[in-house]
Order: C-alpha cells, then structure tokens, then sequence
C-alpha cells in the first residue's frame, strides 16, 4: 500500500497539544506479581548464563569473604610481635605477614576478575532482553488497531520503547547481579562470623528482624510513587512531544501560557510522585546505616570482653569487625535493589499491559486472493460508530464500477474519512458488510488488502532521506529509472532537478526543505510508483496555491487512469468530470450522480456547490 504510514499519521490523529490519558493518584500496579512472572520468562531463555553469572558472582564473594579471616593473622602476628618484643622473647616476623598480605591481595585480585566477567555476561543478557522487548513493542504497534492510537499521545507510546525499557533494562542489570552478590555474601560471611564466635554472631544477627521489618514498611509505602512516576513520565514525554509538533499553531493562538500551565500541572504530578518515590528510596540507607552501627557497637563492645578473657584474638575481632560491615552492606544493597526492582516492576508491567493490548485480527483462514481484483467495490447497507451506542454511518449503500472515479463530498464531520478507514479495515462495520470484487473485506488478510490501496492525503508523510528513498517506499524494488518516471508522471521530475542534489537531496526530518505543495507532488509519485488497483485521494489539494492546484491535478489524473479512485474534496471545482459523486451529510448518502445531474436537482449538492461558487465571485 502507498503511503501507509500517512494514513496512520493522517488519520489517527493526535487529540490536540495537551492530550493525554490521566490515571488516579496514587494508583497502585494491576498486577506485579503478573509482570515479574512475565518478565521471568524471558530471563529463562538465558538460563546458562544467568547459572554462569551466579557461579562466578559466589566465587567473587567467597574469595572476598575468605580475606579479612586471613588478614586477622596478619594483625594477631603483628600484635603477638609487638608483645614479643616489648618482652625481649622475639620480634615481628614481617615475611609471614608479607606472605599474608600478598596471599590476601591475590585474593581479591581473583575477586574482582569474577565480579567483572559476571558483570560483563549479565549486561550482554540485559541488553538482548531490552532488545527483545524493543522488537516486540514495534511489531506490536504495527499489529494494533487505529482506535488505540486515536485515544493516546505518541509520547505516551514511545514511553513504552525508550523510558519503560529503559529502566526495565538498567534495573534487571542491577538486581540480579546485586542480589545474586548479596545473598552469597551473606551466606558467606554468616559462616565466617560463626568460625569466629557465636555468641558474637548472635549479637550481630539481632539487626536483621530490625532491617527487614523498616524495609517492609518502606517499600510498602514507595511502591504507589514508583508506579505514579513512571504514569507521569510517558505523559511530559506526550506533552513535549505535541508541544513541539505543534507550536507553530500553539505560537499563532497565543495558547504558550497555557500549555506552559498544563505541563507545569503534570510536570508537578511526576515531581510529587517522583520526589516521594526517591526520598522513600533515599530513606534505606540512613536507617540501614543506623541500624548496623548499633550492630556494629555491640559487636565491638562484645569483642572486647571476649578478647580480655583470652577467648579470642585481636586479629579475629578486626575480622569480626569487618565481616559485620560486610554483613550490613549486603542488606544495604537489598534494600536499595528492592528499590529498584520495584521501579523495574511498575515499568515491566506498563511493557507487558502495552504487549496485551488488543490486536487488530491480521489473517484470515482461507483468505480470497487480492491479486485478482479488478476494484470494484460495494457498500451494502452499512452502519457503523466508533462507540458502539452513537452509531454515525447509517445505512450506507452504494456500487462502484472497475476504474471509476467516485467523489465524496459533504459537510465537516458528514462521515467522508471514515469510509475510507472502513474501507480499508483501519475499523470493521457494526452491520452490513463493504466487498471488494464480491468478496466481503474481512475475507481478505488485512496486509493483502492493503497492498491493493494507494492513498494521498493533505497530510502528507516523508521521512528523512532522500528524494529517491521517499519516492522508492512506494514499491522498494523499484529501479532508480522507475522512480524517475513515476516522478515525471507526477509532475515532479522538473523541480526536483532545480533542488541542489536533485533526486539525491536529502530531507529533514519533517521535510520542511522544500514546499507543502512539492511534497504532495512526491506522495503522488511514490502513489504511482505502487501502482495500486484502488486509490484514495483524500484533500490532497486543498492546502496548496491555484498554480500549483493544477499540477497536482494533472498528475492526479495521470494517476487515476485505469484505477477505481475515492475523492474525497471539499472544493467541488476538483470533482466535476467524476463518474459518481456520493454527497454525504450526517453519515447518510443524501444524493448520488454526475455533476450535471445534481446541479440540476436544485438539492443539497447545488447548495454546497454555489455556495463555494458564490464565495469565489465576492
């Protein structure tokens, strides 16, 4: 189908510069425990490696748990020297604690060569799930029906691929490895501890009901926040992204200090949330630090009466010590990764609520074959609203011929684009059925039946690229030859020659290089480069001089040659030579016949028509 992304940019189209879909305060995930569990899923598919991750993340912690056991021989034959030779009996035996040390520091060596390979396999995991979930939310967008994208913003959409990913991404990088490190760490040090002392390791041990029951309090309150934030962030992300797309309408009504209003109000929402959501998260630290200083204390002050009675050594009390750092630390990091798995969760799960989202039914069993139609198509008694209680197609019939030309015209808001939506299965009608070639719409596979429409709307789509590029994504087999000519056909071939760069020239972004009116010269050539059996013209003249009117209508009517076309105008001079003219008026066709016939009937039509006529000539 020509021009297939115009037809999603023109028609679903954005509610306005502040559109966007509002959500309670303080709501609270649909299903966490869904999300993570679907989450879980794609994580299975690298198994080995995640089993390769936790081998040498154990081997890292126990090679950096081992260490400070066997630095407390140094320090108890660093004492036992000074003691020996403050006797007179010896002195310090500085090979056995150089052997130590070194014996130590290869240690840790070995601990931070694990640690970096684990890191380094666990972000290439990361990435190809983010990638996978990427892949799947662009096919997903291709798959989903028009009405969804009518009631959001294309902010709140791209939300979904680059911020909930995003953070989907960085958090499962963290808390695997995290956790995975921590869990080992404290298993580990807990057995080091107990090789120490005990009654020391019961001291130690008090801290945990302490943390685990404020981090359960924490996280009970942040959850809400880290779900709000997320909300909030696809809605600035829509807001900016209308603001900008629009702001040359916003700048000529003078609405900048209300659209600066509106996003300061949502703006204000993703601050509370977010603000809320990081001082709840920020709270961890400080009160696990409190905590394991008391720990910490009482372990000291426990050490020092067991060391007076000769039931342990200096060296095991500073390695005691340190084990009771390295206990608290990997309690820290739980708390912070919960943290993180919570605002990986709330992201996770607007993924997969996106994922879930009705599909528009792609295939069809035994679908009728597209390459045989010859474009004749009928309307059979169809009625049709976009909510199912406010119906606004009534009863709407009508036969058109192979290789027709058929005008829709009528009043803003008469029904004229959403035949052409129903047409090409963007929506299905309530009741009555539309054929094409005798054979219902819906017995046809959507992507087939597309593939036999070419369409040129007022809004037109190019993409950054060059002229050729733009032209070629009408059929992407074409030769460089075949563009030009469809470009000559159009019309077109002659400016684009005056453009520095001619067919090579490469357009911006939104095309603003050259003009409204050489940009719908270069959708009607990609439209006959397609060379589609059914073409839809909707207000492709309207936006553009008289001059250049006439260009596109020459090249229109090169186009229209031999095809069955729907012209959808509002200027009634652009349709006079059509086969039909269909004239619409609150979902209804009011009047149907040539030119001449409906002037000559005095109704409805002859009305719209003078009126413009009469408007001319004032």
């Amino acid at each position: 189908m020509s021009n297939g992304n115009e037809t999603a940019k023109g028609m679903g189209r954005r509610r306005g510069p502040m559109g966007g879909r509002g959500m309670t305060p303080g709501e609270k995930p649909k299903d966490l425990k869904g999300a993570i569990g679907k989450l879980a899923s794609y994580i299975r598919h690298f198994k080995f490696a995640i089993v390769i991750v936790a081998v040498f993340a154990a081997c890292s912690t126990v090679f950096s748990v081992i260490g400070p056991k066997i630095l407390g021989k140094a320090t108890t034959a660093l004492s036992e020297g000074l003691m020996a030779k403050i006797r007179g009996t010896g002195g310090i035996d500085f090979t056995y604690i150089g052997k130590i040390l070194l014996f130590v520091l290869g240690l840790y060596l070995l601990s931070a060569l694990f640690s970096f390979v684990q890191g380094w396999i666990m972000t290439g995991v990361t990435q190809k799930i983010c990638y996978q979930l990427r892949k799947e939310i662009s096919e997903k967008i291709n798959r989903m029906p028009m009405k969804y994208f009518e009631s959001r913003t294309y902010g709140e959409v791209l939300s979904r691929i680059t911020n909930d990913v995003d953070t989907l991404g960085q958090g499962l990088n963290q808390s695997i490895t995290t956790i995975i490190t921590s869990v080992a760490t404290l298993i580990g040090v807990f057995i080091m501890m107990l090789s120490i002392s005990p009654l020391m390791t019961l001291i130690a041990l008090v801290i945990l009901p302490v943390s685990a029951g404020l981090i359960s309090f924490v996280v009970k309150k942040s959850q809400k926040y880290f779900k709000n934030q997320q909300e909030y962030l696809g809605h600035i992300n829509g807001q900016v992204e209308e603001i900008y797309g629009g702001h040359l309408v916003i700048k000529a009504f003078n609405r900048e200090q209300d659209t600066i209003e509106e996003f300061d109000a949502t703006n204000q929402k993703l601050y509370e949330s977010a603000w809320k959501s990081q001082f709840l998260s920020g709270m961890m630290q400080p009160i696990m630090m409190f905590v394991g200083n008391l720990g910490y204390a009482a372990v000291a002050l426990s050490g020092g009466l067991l060391a007076i009675r000769g039931t342990i050594t200096i060296g095991d009390i500073q390695a005691f010590i340190q084990y009771v750092k390295s206990f608290t630390q990997p309690i820290q990091q739980i708390a912070q990764v919960i943290n993180q798995v919570q605002s990986m969760a709330a992201a996770s799960e607007r993924v997969f609520e996106f994922l879930n989202e009705e599909e528009e039914d792609q295939s069809v069993e035994n679908p009728c074959d597209i390459s045989k139609v010859t474009g004749a198509v009928s309307f059979e008694h169809v009625h049709f609203g976009y909510q199912p209680d406010q119906t606004i197609i009534h009863d709407f019939s009508v036969n058109v011929a192979p290789g027709q030309k058929i005008a829709i015209v009528g009043p803003t808001g008469a029904g004229k684009t959403t035949m052409v939506k129903l047409l090409m299965r963007f929506y299905d009608v309530n009741s009555g059925a539309i054929c094409l070639d005798g054979h219902d719409v819906r017995s046809f596979n959507r992507r087939d039946l597309r593939e036999a429409f070419g369409m040129v709307l007022q809004d037109t789509w190019l993409f950054q690229g060059t002229i050729m590029e733009n032209i070629r994504y009408g059929r992407l087999d074409a030769t460089d030859e075949e563009v030009i000519a469809a470009a000559k056909a159009a019309h077109a071939d002659h400016f684009i020659r005056t453009l520095p760069g001619g067919y090579q020239m490469e357009l911006n972004e939104d095309a603003s290089n050259v003009s409204q009116g050489q940009k719908q010269l270069l959708t009607i050539a990609r439209a006959i480069l397609a060379d589609n059996k059914i073409l839809i013209l909707d207000e492709a003249t309207s936006s553009v001089d008289t001059r250049t009117e006439v260009a596109i209508q020459k090249a229109m009517d090169h186009l229209m040659k031999g095809r069955t076309s729907f012209v959808i105008a509002h200027r009634l001079s652009t349709i006079r030579d059509a086969d039909m003219i269909l004239v619409m008026k609150d979902g209804d066709i009011v009047e149907q016949g040539r030119h001449e016939e409906l002037l000559k009937k005095q109704g409805f039509y002859a009305n719209l028509y003078n009126s413009q006529f009469e408007e001319t000539v004032a």
